[in-house]
C-alpha cells in the first residue's frame, strides 16, 4: 500500500491553529473587559439590540434631566405660595378684626399698616426667583414680575405674560411647569394687591371692611386653589421619576445580557482553547521535523 502525504498538511494545520489563537485572543478579549461582544462582529444581532437599547437609556436620562432641572424651582414656588397664603390668611384675621367696631380709630389705623405691610411681603413673595430667574413672570422668567406703581389702583402692576411652559418626561409626555402670575396674584375679581389695597383702605377710613374682607377672601380663595397646581406637579413628577428609574434599571439589565460575559463559561473556554492550540503547536512542530525521506524505506 503506498503511503500517501497531504499536499496542504501544513496550511492546514496552520489554519487551524490561527483559528485557535483567534478563539483564544477572543477568550481574553471577553475576560478583560467583561463583554461578550467587542465588535459588530462578534454577535451582529446582539451589537444591533445593544445599539437600540443605549439609544433608549439615553432619552430615558434626557427625560430624568428634565425632571430634575424643574424640581426646585416648582417647590420653591409651592413653598412661596404657601408663605402667600399665609400672609393673606393673616390679613384677612386683621380685617375680621378692623370689622368688629371694637377698636379706635387709631387702632383702625394701626391695622390699616399691618395690611400695607402684608402687601410689601406678598409683592416680595410675587417676585420670588430660583436660580437668577423669575418663578411667576410666565416665560419672561428674566422680568421681575410685579413692581410698584402710581398709575396702577392696587398700587402694584404685573411686567411678565401668561405664557406657561412645559417639559417633556416621555414619548409624547409633557408636564406643565408654572403658572404666570398673573392667574395666581392678578386674577379677575380676586386681585391679591387689589384686594390688600381696598382693606387697607377701608380700615383706615373705617368704611365697607366687610366689603374689603369679602374681595380679600376671594383673592386668598383664588390663591389657595392656584397654589395645589404646584403640589400637583411635583407628585406627577415623583411618580414619572420613579417610573423613569425603574425603566432605567430594565434597561440595564438587558443591557447587560446582551453583552455581558458569562465569566465562568469564559475561562472554561479559555483553558480548553489553550490546551487545544498547545497541543496543535506541538503536533506542528513535530511534523516540521519530518520530511518524505522519513517514510521511505531504503
Amino acid at each position: 500500500m503506498g503511503l500517501r502525504i497531504a499536499p496542504d498538511l501544513y496550511s492546514t494545520m496552520l489554519y487551524n491553529m490561527n483559528a485557535d489563537q483567534t478563539r483564544l485572543n477572543n477568550d481574553l478579549e471577553e475576560l478583560s473587559t467583561g463583554q461578550s461582544v467587542n465588535q459588530p462582529s462578534d454577535n451582529p444581532a446582539a451589537e444591533s439590540a445593544y445599539i437600540e437599547n443605549q439609544a433608549q437609556s439615553s432619552e430615558v436620562d434626557q427625560y430624568t434631566q428634565n425632571i430634575s432641572t424643574v424640581q426646585g424651582a416648582l417647590q420653591t414656588a409651592d413653598s412661596t405660595l404657601q408663605s402667600v397664603v399665609n400672609n393673606l390668611n393673616q390679613a384677612l384675621t386683621i380685617g375680621n378684626e378692623g370689622a368688629s367696631g371694637t377698636n379706635s380709630t387709631t387702632e383702625l389705623q394701626g391695622l390699616a399698616q399691618q395690611v400695607q405691610a402684608i402687601q410689601q411681603t406678598v409683592l416680595g413673595l410675587a417676585n420670588t426667583s430660583y436660580q437668577g430667574t423669575y418663578l411667576f413672570s410666565g416665560t419672561d422668567s428674566t422680568t421681575v414680575p410685579y413692581v410698584s406703581s402710581s398709575t396702577s389702583s392696587s398700587g402694584v402692576a404685573y411686567q411678565g405674560n401668561s405664557e406657561t411652559t412645559s417639559i417633556q418626561v416621555g414619548p409624547g409626555q409633557t408636564v406643565s411647569t408654572n403658572l404666570p402670575g398673573s392667574s395666581i396674584f392678578g386674577a379677575s375679581g380676586a386681585d391679591v394687591f387689589q384686594a390688600l389695597h381696598d382693606l387697607s383702605q377701608a380700615l383706615s377710613t373705617n368704611t365697607n371692611i366687610t366689603g374689603a374682607l369679602s374681595e380679600l377672601t376671594d383673592a386668598y380663595n383664588n390663591v389657595n386653589s392656584q397654589a395645589t397646581f404646584y403640589g400637583n406637579a411635583i407628585d406627577q413628577l415623583d411618580e414619572v421619576n420613579t417610573n423613569l428609574s425603574e425603566e432605567q434599571q430594565t434597561l440595564s439589565t438587558q443591557a447587560s445580557n446582551l453583552i455581558s460575559a458569562n465569566v465562568a463559561t469564559v475561562a472554561s473556554n479559555l483553558s480548553q482553547d489553550d490546551t487545544t492550540l498547545q497541543a496543535a503547536l506541538q503536533g506542528f512542530a513535530s511534523i516540521s521535523q519530518d520530511t518524505l525521506f522519513s517514510y521511505l524505506k531504503l
